[in-house]
C-alpha cells in the first residue's frame, strides 16, 4: 500500500491491453489480430496469449502491449461437457432462476431462494419418477405381462415368468443407475477451484463481487448429498407405493414408506433451511450430517429392493403400476403451486428491485417455468417414445401408448399449445411492432447519413432491415413471460390426467375444437419435443466444433453456467469461479510489475472484466482502464438480473477505474447496448457528470457506398468483434494516454 502515491506520481510508460472474448469462442489469434501468439499463464482451457516476440507488428493501438484471454473451452472445453450441458439444460436454467431474483435481501429475497431450491428438487424427483415410469411402469408391470411384448426380446423374457417383486426390484436398478450418472455429472472433476479462489475479503459491497470470490464446493456438495437423498427416496416412494396400494402389503411396506415420507421431508426442509447449506466454509458437522442422510437413504433404498423382491403378498391386478399415476399428477401440482407462489413472492419483492420496467426482475418465475416445461416435455416424451417402441404393430385396443399416466399425455399437449400461442404471439409482434421498428431505424439512418449519394437505397434499406431486427430484443421480455405463462397452465392441466380425463374427450365435450384436432396437436406435440432434444444434441455438438455456430448458440450456454450452481447441483459446472479470480490474479500481477492495464471485453468478456474490476484493491484499479463493446450489461443483464447487474453496480464500476471506461455499442447489435445513455445525434442527454462520458455509439456501417479503392461497401458488423474498427483503436488510444496520464478524461 505504501509504493500507491509513488505509482500516482510516475504514471507507467507501458500499456497492457487485456482482450477478453465473447461467446464466440474465437482463438487467441482472432483475439489479437496477429498469426503468431505464444500461451504466456494459463492452461488449455483457459490462458493469457501474447504475440510471439521477434515478429513485426507486436503491438496495438497507442504502442499498448497485446495480451488476450482466451476461456472458450471453460464452459465447453469437450464434446462430453458440452452433451451434458444439452442433457442437463432444464437443471441448468432452473439453476440460472435463483439468480435472476429481485434486489435486496430480507424475507422476500429468502423466500424465492427457498422456492427457487424447492423447484429444483421437484425437477430431480421428476427425473427419477420418468426413469422409473419406463423402467417400472411400462417394463417391468406391462410389458411382461403381455407375452407378445416379450416375444422376440430375449433381453427381456428372461424376467417374463419371474415374480412381480422380483421384476420390479431388478429393474429398478435402471433409476438407480440413472441417478448414478447425474451423480457422477455434478462432480465430473474441473479445474482446481481452490487455486483460483479469489481473495475472501471483498473490495465492493454489491453482490457481483461474491461471483469467484467464495468457494462453492461446500455449497453444492451439500446440495448434492440433498438431492441424491431425495432421488433415491423418490425412487423408494414408486416402489412402496405399488406395494401397498390395495392394502395387501404388510407393516414393513408401511414402515419404510413412512421412513421415505421422513427422508423427502427432511430434504425439503434442508434445502430451506439457507445458514445450514448456504456457508462458504466447509462445517465438518454439517457436511457429516448431509453425507450420512444420503448414505442412509442409499441403505433405505437396499432394504427397499430386497423387501420388494422377497414378498410373497400378491399384488393387485390392475393394468398400470398401482400409485404411479397419482404420483405423475401430484408431482405436476406441487411444480404448478410452487411457480405460482414463485410469482407472487417475485411480485412481493419487486418493489426491491432496481429499474423501472414493469417486467423487469420477473426472470426467476419466468426461467423457472421455462425449465420445468422443458423437464415435464422431455419426460412425457421419453415415456410415451418407449410405450411406442414396446408397442411395435400391436393392435390398437391392446397399444401400451394409452396406458402411461395421461398427465404425460397432457404434458404433451400443454407443449404444442405453449409453442404454437408463443410462436403466432412472436409473430404478431414482429409484424404489428414493424412498422414502429423501421420508423426508429429510418430516423436513425437520416441522422446518420443526412446526405446519403445516390445510388445507395438498397443498401440503406438493407442496413434499415439489420436495425430493425437488432430492436426487436426488447419484445422478448413479455414474449418470455407469454411462454412461461403457457407453460405453467400446461402442467397445470396435466393434473386432469388425475381424473382420467383424455385430451380429446375433454376439450370436444366443452369446445368447439373437434377430438381429431386435439390428437393431432398431441402428434405434433411429441414430434416437436423429439425434435426440441435433437436440436440441442446437433447444437451442442455443432458449437464445440464449430466457433460460427457456437456464437449463435453458445449464448445459452455461456450465460447458463456463468453463474455458480446455488440451487439446482447437477447443473454443468460455473466457469465464473475460475475466469473471475483468473482475470483479477493476472489484472493484479501486470500492475504489481509496474504496468497499467487496459481491459477490454467483448460481449459476455466485458460481464467477466465488470465482475473482475469490483474485485480489485484500490491500487491495482489505479492503474486500469476499461474497453467495453458489444456490452449486455444494461440491455439484458440488468434486465433478468437485477440484484446483481444494476445501476448502483455499474457506477461503481466506473468510479473504481476513475472512468477510464468508454463502451463501443451499435444500433445494429441485437444483444449488446449502452450502459448510460444512448446519446444518439438529436436525442437529449439522460445521464451528466462522469456517466455521460462512457457511451460512445458507432455508426454501423461507418458509409453506405463503396469506398473509392473498394468495390463493396463497408460491412454492417452488429454484434460481431470490432477490434479491427479505426474507432476502435481511437477509443485504445485515448484510454492508452489516460493511464499514461498525457490526457484528461475531459480532453
Amino acid at each position: 500500500m505504501s509504493d500507491a502515491p509513488a505509482r500516482s506520481e510516475r504514471p507507467p510508460k507501458e500499456v497492457v491491453e487485456l482482450r477478453v472474448h465473447g461467446v464466440s469462442g474465437a482463438g487467441a489469434e482472432q483475439v489479437l489480430d496477429r498469426p503468431n501468439v505464444r500461451q504466456v499463464a494459463g492452461d488449455r482451457s483457459g490462458g493469457f496469449y501474447r504475440t510471439r516476440p521477434g515478429y513485426p507488428d507486436t503491438t496495438g493501438a497507442g504502442g499498448v502491449t497485446l495480451e488476450a484471454y482466451r476461456w472458450r473451452d471453460l464452459p465447453s472445453g469437450t464434446a462430453m461437457r458440452t452433451l451434458s450441458l444439452v442433457f442437463l439444460l432444464p437443471f441448468m436454467l432452473c439453476n440460472m432462476a435463483i439468480w435472476m431474483r429481485p434486489g435486496g435481501f430480507g424475507l422476500p429475497g429468502v423466500t424465492v431462494k427457498g422456492l427457487c431450491r424447492l423447484l429444483a428438487l421437484t425437477l430431480t424427483a421428476l427425473y427419477v419418477v420418468a426413469v422409473a415410469g419406463v423402467a417400472l411402469d411400462l417394463v417391468a408391470w406391462k410389458c411382461m405381462a403381455v407375452s407378445r411384448c416379450l416375444s422376440g426380446r430375449s433381453w427381456l423374457s428372461w424376467l417374463g415368468g419371474r415374480p412381480v417383486g422380483m421384476r420390479l426390484a431388478l429393474l429398478a436398478l435402471v433409476p438407480t443407475a440413472a441417478i448414478a450418472l447425474v451423480w457422477r455429472l455434478g462432480t465430473r472433476p474441473g479445474w482446481p477451484l481452490a487455486e483460483f479462489r479469489g481473495p475472501s475479503t471483498m473490495a465492493s459491497v454489491h453482490q457481483l463481487t461474491a461471483v469467484g470470490q467464495w468457494d462453492a464446493a461446500p455449497l453444492v456438495a451439500r446440495l448434492r448429498a440433498i438431492h441424491v437423498a431425495a432421488a433415491l427416496a423418490t425412487l423408494d416412494g414408486v416402489l412402496l407405493s405399488a406395494r401397498t396400494a390395495g392394502g395387501a402389503a404388510g407393516a414393513w411396506a408401511v414402515a419404510l414408506a413412512v421412513l421415505t415420507g421422513v427422508v423427502l421431508a427432511a430434504c425439503v426442509a434442508l434445502v430451506c433451511a439457507h445458514p445450514v447449506i448456504d456457508r462458504t466454509e466447509r462445517s465438518p458437522a454439517i457436511d457429516r450430517s448431509l453425507l450420512r442422510l444420503r448414505a442412509g437413504t442409499g441403505l433405505l433404498t437396499v432394504v427397499v429392493l430386497v423387501a420388494v423382491a422377497v414378498d410373497p403378498a400378491s399384488w393387485p391386478a390392475v393394468t398400470s403400476l398401482p400409485g404411479y399415476g397419482r404420483i405423475v399428477g401430484a408431482l405436476f401440482l406441487t411444480q404448478t403451486a410452487l411457480l405460482v407462489v414463485l410469482g407472487l413472492a417475485v411480485l412481493w419483492a419487486r418493489g426491491r428491485a432496481r429499474g423501472g420496467s414493469r417486467l423487469r426482475a420477473l426472470g426467476a418465475p419466468v426461467i423457472g417455468a421455462v425449465a420445468t416445461g422443458l423437464a415435464v416435455a422431455f419426460s412425457a416424451e421419453l415415456v410415451y417414445r418407449v410405450a411406442d417402441l414396446l408397442d411395435r404393430n400391436a393392435p390398437t385396443a391392446e397399444r401400451l401408448a394409452s396406458s402411461p399416466p395421461l398427465a404425460y399425455k397432457w404434458a404433451i399437449f400443454g407443449f404444442f399449445l405453449a409453442v404454437a400461442v408463443a410462436s403466432v404471439a412472436a409473430a404478431t409482434v414482429a409484424v404489428l411492432s414493424g412498422p414502429a421498428r423501421r420508423r426508429a431505424a429510418a430516423e436513425i439512418l437520416a441522422r446518420d447519413f443526412p446526405d446519403a449519394p445516390p445510388g445507395s437505397g438498397p443498401r440503406l434499406r438493407q442496413v434499415q432491415k439489420v436495425i430493425a431486427r437488432a430492436r426487436f430484443t426488447e419484445r422478448l421480455t413479455p414474449l418470455a413471460l407469454i411462454y412461461a405463462s403457457l407453460a405453467g397452465l400446461g402442467m397445470a392441466t396435466s393434473t386432469l390426467g388425475m381424473v382420467r380425463q383424455y385430451p380429446g374427450d375433454l376439450i370436444d365435450r366443452w369446445t368447439p375444437i373437434p377430438a381429431d384436432l386435439v390428437n393431432f396437436a398431441l402428434g405434433a406435440g411429441s414430434y416437436a419435443i423429439a425434435a426440441v432434444v435433437v436440436g440441442l444434441i446437433v447444437g451442442g455438438l455443432f458449437a464445440y466444433r464449430t466457433p460460427e455456430f457456437r456464437r449463435y448458440v453458445g449464448v445459452l450456454w455461456d450465460v447458463g453456467t456463468f453463474w455458480p450452481r446455488a440451487a439446482h447441483p447437477f447443473a454443468p459446472p460455473c466457469y465464473a469461479e475460475r475466469a473471475v479470480p483468473e482475470l483479477s490474479r493476472r489484472i493484479a500481477y501486470l500492475t504489481g510489475q509496474g504496468r497499467a492495464v487496459l481491459l477490454t471485453g467483448h460481449s459476455h468478456g466485458s460481464v467477466l472484466l465488470t465482475a473482475a474490476v469490483l474485485q480489485l484493491p484500490a491500487h491495482t484499479v489505479d492503474r486500469v482502464a476499461l474497453l467495453t463493446y458489444g456490452s449486455p450489461m444494461r440491455r439484458l443483464y440488468a434486465r433478468w438480473f437485477p440484484a446483481y447487474v444494476h445501476d448502483e453496480v455499474l457506477r461503481e464500476v466506473g468510479q473504481r477505474v476513475g472512468w477510464r471506461w468508454i463502451n463501443l455499442w451499435r444500433d445494429t447489435d441485437p444483444i449488446g447496448g449502452w450502459i448510460f445513455s444512448p446519446h444518439r445525434p438529436g436525442e437529449p442527454a439522460t445521464v451528466t457528470g462522469p456517466p455521460a462520458s462512457v457511451d460512445r455509439r458507432l455508426p454501423d456501417p461507418p458509409g453506405v457506398v463503396a469506398a473509392p479503392s473498394d468495390t463493396v461497401p463497408p460491412p454492417i458488423v452488429g454484434h460481431w468483434p470490432g477490434e479491427t474498427d479505426p474507432r476502435f483503436a481511437d477509443a485504445v488510444r485515448e484510454l492508452a494516454d489516460r493511464l499514461r496520464g498525457t490526457t484528461s478524461p475531459n480532453s
